[in-house]
């Protein structure tokens, strides 16, 4: 193992914990013997040049430092590679950390247990979603969720996640069911009537709302939630459910299994690992063991 590797630093995530983070998991990571070099660029597509960079000069691997948004950014730079990924996950949701069983908001706990892993060759390939050439570790939303996502990003307070349920409440007081064509491997199209369709390679997106309770990093394949034609009242009632998982039990609720996920709706923006994609129609596939995580 190399031992000179690349941090990966979002100095806005979390309100600057990303900028914050970086200084102890260096410290933590240089104590364990390895040389450390910083990778913070003016931009996304600036950062994602130099970490594309880094990769090709044959660092020792890439540890994101931010949030999803940062191991998205990271994920570009690393699919496809033999280049082992490391997450220091100090940002808002931290979805992709949780599944992992990786500590979260913790920099120094994090950047210790990615040294003891490098050194003890502890790497686990997990699968990726891949939509185009956009790569995501998480989930891909579209409907009601992505809608929020929308309006939270457009919204400059609050801060947080405090934001994301202000926007969910200020959606749902218009929102309508979608009229989606969904193609599953390359099946029959399925038409429906939805609130949403969340295509999980990770179980949960949004600060730990696991709206794909099954879905294994591992399995070749998605887990596709589909939230049918619920009145707000029903979604209000369900919603809470999202964070334990159960919502799945719910009649308006199926969820399919798929490695090739085809979803088109009018209006809509896909979203994954919380970054937006482009709008539907969008066509997501699950590719095997297409990074090397640095696990616990």
């Amino acid at each position: 193992m190399t031992c000179e590797i690349t941090l990966f630093v979002n100095p806005t995530a979390g309100r600057g914990r990303g900028a914050r983070a970086a200084r102890p998991a260096a410290s933590a990571l240089r104590a364990a013997g390895f040389s450390v070099r910083t990778v913070l660029g003016e931009n996304a597509p600036d950062a994602l040049a130099r970490a594309r960079a880094a990769v090709r000069d044959g660092t020792g691997a890439l540890i994101a430092v931010g949030g999803d948004g940062m191991a998205h950014l990271a994920l570009q730079a690393v699919a496809g590679t033999r280049t082992p990924f490391g997450l220091i996950a100090v940002g808002t949701g931290n979805d992709l950390a949780r599944t992992l069983g990786l500590p979260v908001r913790d920099p120094a706990a994090a950047a210790r247990l990615i040294a003891e892993a490098l050194k003890d060759s502890r790497l686990n390939d997990i699968d990726l979603g891949l939509v185009g050439d956009q790569w995501f570790g998480t989930v891909l939303a579209s409907g009601l969720d992505s809608r929020v996502n929308d309006r939270g990003n457009r919204m400059r307070w609050p801060l947080g996640r405090f934001k994301y349920d202000l926007a969910l409440l200020a959606e749902l007081a218009a929102f309508r069911p979608l009229p989606y064509r969904i193609t599953l491997d390359d099946g029959e199209v399925r038409e429906v009537e939805a609130t949403l369709v969340a295509v999980g390679n990770g179980s949960s997106y949004g600060g730990g709302m696991r709206i794909c309770p099954g879905a294994d990093l591992t399995d070749g394949l998605f887990d596709v939630t589909v939230v049918g034609d619920c009145t707000r009242t029903t979604l209000l009632r369900v919603f809470p459910r999202v964070y334990r998982g159960t919502h799945v039990e719910h009649p308006k609720v199926s969820v399919a299994r798929a490695a090739k996920v085809e979803i088109a709706a009018p209006d809509v923006t896909g979203y994954a690992d919380g970054e937006p994609l482009g709008p539907l129609p969008l066509t997501a596939r699950c590719v095997r063991a297409a990074v090397s995580v640095i696990g616990p």
